[in-house]
């Protein structure tokens, strides 16, 4: 029997606790300080923010996301903060219910771009933004949390309008599959390079090998 899942936005105090817990449990946190406060999340809820969710046939939440409004010379945009899916359903389109769930809330809010940040060698991230999403790697953003925690800055096109790869001529840049802090600082310095002319992430994919490439084509503005 094929599961059955369904994209809600959170709306309670008991669900925003639900999804507190659930936030700790994945990422295995237990010092206080990393931990998320459920009337945060209720004050995202109420005031334009997005506080999605999936939950199972049991009415049990398996997957949640949070984000707010951004801004920037470039005008409004609704940046994601974190997305998290129980260990035991990983892999089931789960994270693409959330983006989608959290697109509805960026559209309904007048919102026309998604920004969040991952860390380029979580490959499987990558793919999932530029190939499934169709999202943009548009900048770096060198130890966001501290050292040793450089993200790209990804930005997701919400209109209708496809965010195809380009047919031009790509430049590519090959991942190592284990990373060194020597692959970082190198890996670092090509990214801000590609991005500093202009071209943007269009997609990540897994070698052969076990290494990873990324392509990089011209930015595409809406």
């Amino acid at each position: 029997m094929q599961d059955s899942f369904r994209s809600v936005s959170l709306t309670t105090q008991d669900r925003y606790a639900e999804a507190a817990v659930l936030y700790r449990e994945v990422f295995g946190y237990q010092h206080p300080d990393y931990g998320l406060n459920p009337r945060l999340l209720g004050a995202l809820a109420s005031n334009g923010g997005s506080v999605v969710g999936v939950l199972d046939e049991s009415d049990r939440l398996v997957a949640f996301a949070y984000g707010f409004c951004g801004t920037d010379k470039r005008g409004f945009y609704h940046y994601s903060q974190s997305a998290v899916v129980a260990a035991g359903h990983q892999g089931r389109g789960l994270g693409r219910q959330l983006k989608y769930a959290q697109r509805e809330v960026a559209l309904g809010s007048g919102m026309t771009r998604m920004r969040w940040t991952y860390d380029p060698f979580q490959i499987r991230n990558g793919h999932f933004n530029f190939d499934v999403l169709g999202a943009r790697g548009r900048w770096f953003a060198p130890d966001m949390y501290g050292p040793g925690t450089d993200r790209v800055v990804v930005e997701w096109d919400l209109t209708d309008r496809p965010n195809a790869v380009p047919d031009q001529e790509l430049t590519e840049l090959v991942m190592p599959a284990e990373s060194t802090d020597k692959d970082r600082h190198e890996v670092r310095a090509a990214f801000e390079e590609l991005f500093a002319k202009g071209l943007a992430a269009v997609s990540c994919r897994r070698l052969p090998d076990g290494n990873a490439v990324y392509y990089f084509g011209p930015v595409d503005d809406v």
